[in-house]
């Protein structure tokens, strides 16, 4: 189906990346963070400056366990999502007034925590992503109603101390997740009718990785066509979140995805490495290595993991959590695949065959439809054919 063609990035100064071996305010700041959550030495007697001028071995195992813990791509380097990380794990519950703002939504640990506790309680605020958004107002605004409260949504001194007086009252596994299983469940089997946004990574004058010929934004375009047309003749709504030659930044694509009001999302790209060893297929849903994940988003991510890997031969990369923006905004299940590395001569030419990018086509939707498939009418991994969807 038709989407919003895109622009191209606009050619902008590229944001500061600090690294081991760099120095400066920047890097003292940096360090001040990470010590006061724990994961670097407080100074002591020392002067900040003494202590944080230099992005020393330190630092660097610090941000790396700071990147591991917050679902970031673990390398060692403060770059804005990393730095925005910093800020975010630095509110405590009750440290601020929590609105919801449709433009400037609320990020942060203190977010997180509150929905957390709603949720603990029974109210459903969404899962837990640390993004003050409408499903979040909509369960303050319950719980205020039910504890007798003004319904403004707003999470204020009265509300943050009727929260910390109830005891949890959900057991027995989290409640979102539950949540999540329940409309699967409800959605029913078949798939006609379901939405899906598929989203070729890059484009524009943003090419991606590069390699052997071959660029990542012409050949995730050209695969998420073919899935387009797969879901389109199985009855499914597929929206493609750009053109041949579009660009949208993952917050858009996010956006755009949740305007559709889109059932599931499957992002594509693929990797490139400083080493020409590097390969294979990794499946990417939203999570921490806490309790804020998508439990949907990571049993799809373990579906379409398994289905390319059974029917390929590209090397088993598993599947992981992230916190990439794509994977947190989406308010549905979403899965980011990396589908090998352009920079190893193998899975090159694998990508450069229409008839194996075919094959991964018809995995990506077969793990959608047994995504929603009750585990009495599941089949086993590589089993199923888009015919028999079809039928």
């Amino acid at each position: 189906m038709s989407q919003p063609s895109g622009r191209s990035p606009v050619a902008t100064q590229r944001p500061p990346l600090f690294r081991l071996g760099d120095a400066g305010p920047a890097v003292a700041e940096i360090q001040a963070k990470l010590a006061r959550l724990g994961l670097l030495a407080h100074p002591g007697e020392q002067s900040v400056l003494d202590l944080t001028s230099r992005f020393d071995e330190a630092c660097d195992r610090a941000v790396r366990e700071f990147q591991q813990d917050r679902g970031l791509s673990v390398d060692g380097i403060v770059g804005p999502a990393t730095y925005r990380a910093l800020d975010e794990a630095r509110w405590r519950f009750g440290d601020r007034i929590l609105a919801f703002s449709v433009t400037h939504p609320l990020v942060g640990d203190d977010v997180a925590a509150l929905q957390r506790r709603l949720l603990e309680l029974g109210f459903d605020a969404g899962r837990v992503d640390g993004v003050l958004g409408a499903d979040t107002e909509r369960a303050v605004r319950e719980f205020q109603r039910n504890v007798g409260l003004r319904a403004d949504g707003t999470c204020g001194p009265s509300t943050f101390k009727a929260i910390d007086r109830l005891a949890r009252t959900v057991v027995g596994g989290r409640s979102h997740e539950l949540r999540e299983s329940e409309q699967l469940r409800a959605s029913g089997p078949r798939l006609p009718g379901k939405v899906v946004v598929i989203d070729p990574g890059h484009g524009g004058d943003d090419h991606g990785h590069v390699g052997h010929g071959l660029r990542e934004s012409v050949l995730v375009h050209d695969l998420a066509t073919r899935v387009e047309g797969r879901l389109a003749a199985t009855g499914v709504s597929a929206y493609l979140t750009r053109g041949a030659d579009g660009y949208l930044d993952d917050v858009e694509r996010a956006g755009f995805a949740n305007s559709t009001n889109a059932d599931v999302v499957v992002s594509l790209h693929i990797d490139g490495s400083d080493s020409a060893r590097a390969n294979g297929v990794a499946a990417y849903f939203f999570g921490t290595s806490g309790d804020a994940r998508s439990a949907a988003g990571e049993r799809f991510a373990g579906l379409v993991q398994r289905e390319i890997v059974a029917r390929t031969d590209l090397l088993d990369g598993r599947t992981h959590p992230k916190t990439w923006d794509l994977l947190r905004y989406t308010r549905m299940p979403a899965v980011q695949l990396e589908l090998g590395y352009l920079t190893h001569p193998g899975d090159a030419a694998r990508l450069a065959s229409a008839e194996f990018r075919d094959v991964v086509a018809e995995a990506i939707v077969v793990s959608i439809q047994r995504l929603y498939l009750p585990d009495e009418l599941d089949l086993p991994t590589g089993v199923l054919r888009l015919s028999q969807l079809m039928a």
